[in-house]
């Protein structure tokens, strides 16, 4: 069995092991994917990204999270893929399907790329719910946390809009409400504290993964929620625990995100870490 190239990249530390299967096939079993993305015994990673052939884009970004789940959405990857396949191009754009729909992408400056991440649900179908409710007072609570607005960017998203985030215990509360009942594909949870018309300060619980230091369609949630709820701009900053994402919630209804993007290192997987 031959070694297979993997590349370690992140996006403000929300990080990632990206294998190349465009012309190589891999199938990996969520055993697999936790040995790949445990810190202690595999490479480390908050989730597992494989590349993929596609009919309709560029290529096709295949996400499973740190717990072995298969997901569909990942901002901060989606910038990390596109950065890869621009570079190997040498383009400045690319088109990226994903399980939620075909994503674009631009460079926008130095190791910074932009995402279209398309437009966000708010149909209690769409996010999803497992009944109907009003999507921008969802009536969901826990401890300090109350009335959320859920968002769909292609993973359902609560964004609990509070006073200090720092105040509130994410690992406590967290993964209760991941799995609420009231999600029926859990969520991700994300606590916003507004500091401006432009500027956010977000921290996140990530479904399948935890407290994460970015997540980019955590940051685009929020900046919608904040919008929705009469608090903030269209064009704001998220500030998450590893730096700052622009997100701009268009006239169109598309969000756009932006932000930067690095390469940790690149390596060759150990024949026990292969499937």
């Amino acid at each position: 069995m031959t070694a297979r190239a993997f590349i370690k990249m992140h996006g403000l530390g929300n990080d990632f092991v990206v294998l190349d299967a465009r012309t190589q096939k891999l199938r990996l079993t969520p055993e697999r994917v936790r040995a790949l993305a445990d810190r202690h015994a595999g490479v480390g990673c908050d989730q597992v990204i494989t590349l993929e052939p596609s009919e309709q884009a560029d290529l096709f970004m295949r996400i499973h999270n740190a717990d072995g789940g298969e997901v569909e959405a990942c901002g901060n990857a989606a910038r990390c893929v596109a950065l890869v396949v621009m570079e190997e191009r040498e383009a400045d754009q690319v088109l990226i399907e994903t399980a939620s729909g075909v994503l674009s992408a631009r460079a926008a400056g130095a190791d910074r790329v932009v995402v279209d991440m398309g437009r966000p649900r708010f149909d209690w179908r769409e996010i999803p719910l497992a009944e109907p409710r009003d999507s921008l007072h969802l009536g969901l609570s826990l401890g300090p946390l109350s009335d959320p607005v859920g968002i769909g960017m292609g993973n359902p998203h609560a964004v609990f809009l509070v006073a200090d985030v720092a105040a509130i215990d994410l690992a406590r509360y967290g993964p209760v409400l991941e799995h609420d009942p009231l999600f029926p594909e859990r969520a991700n949870i994300e606590v916003a504290q507004v500091l401006g018309r432009d500027r956010l300060r977000l921290r996140v619980w990530e479904r399948g993964v935890g407290i994460t230091r970015a997540c980019g369609t955590g940051a685009c949630a929020a900046a919608v929620a904040a919008n929705r709820r009469g608090l903030a701009d269209r064009r704001v900053a998220v500030v998450v625990d590893g730096g700052t994402l622009d997100i701009e919630w268009r006239e169109d209804d598309h969000v756009l995100m932006t932000g930067p993007v690095a390469t940790s290192f690149r390596g060759e997987l150990d024949q026990s870490l292969l499937p």
